[in-house]
């Protein structure tokens, strides 16, 4: 029994938010037609975008959801570049949200509560740089925040909080097949065994923040 649990583990690992490629995707609207009196935009990465995209998506006021690349030194970084861990972007996802019904605060505390907080230098299976945390600030408000509340679950953790903090430069946008991906490939391997688990373990801990199912 126990190798039979082992192997099962071994295969789970082994099949990273890396591996899926050149699965179906829908367009979604482009991320410069919403409007910016209206909406604000913050920037995260927490390990395979794939999962981070469905988290915030389900969240009331968010509008939109964008997979991208950020945090890097290299211009128009693709999935393959950024795996190679030599490009400095880590998968990242760009919220667009509606500062009305949900603020920056929340965002970051949905982020921290979705993520194991103490991984460095991935999340899950997915380990190397291009999955490692980081919340992007674009101003000194959003870093006061950030910083506060990392002081406040360092108080909580024996190690030290993983994310990086670092200002916001520019989002890269991710390929279309990366868009929507567990909406569009709700059977992958990787969907049902690492991001709908993930996702799972978050609406437990905020059901507050979640949309009507209707409208997820």
């Amino acid at each position: 029994m126990k190798t039979i649990v082992y192997a099962s583990l071994i295969a789970l690992l082994s099949f990273g938010c890396s591996e899926a490629q050149n699965q179906k995707s829908e367009s979604k609207i482009k991320s410069e037609s919403f409007d910016d009196q209206k909406y604000e935009r913050a920037y995260f990465a927490s390990g395979c975008f794939w999962c981070v995209e469905t988290i915030y998506e389900s969240l009331k006021g968010v509008e939109e959801v964008f997979s991208g690349y950020s945090g890097g030194h290299t211009k128009n970084p693709t999935y393959q570049s950024s795996n190679t861990g030599r490009t400095g972007h880590a998968e990242a996802v760009e919220v667009i949200y509606n500062p009305d019904v949900i603020d920056f605060s929340t965002l970051v505390d949905v982020y921290f509560g979705s993520q194991n907080v103490t991984q460095q230098n991935g999340q899950g299976p997915d380990i190397g740089s291009q999955y490692r945390s980081i919340i992007f600030y674009t101003n000194s408000k959003e870093k006061e925040i950030i910083d506060e509340k990392i002081k406040r679950l360092s108080k909580e953790y024996e190690k030290p909080i993983a994310a990086e903090v670092k200002a916001f430069d520019k989002f890269w946008m991710a390929e279309e097949n990366h868009q929507g991906y567990k909406e569009n490939n709700p059977n992958n391997r990787y969907i049902q065994n690492v991001s709908i688990p993930r996702f799972n373990r978050f609406k437990a801990k905020f059901p507050e923040l979640l949309k009507p199912k209707s409208e997820r």
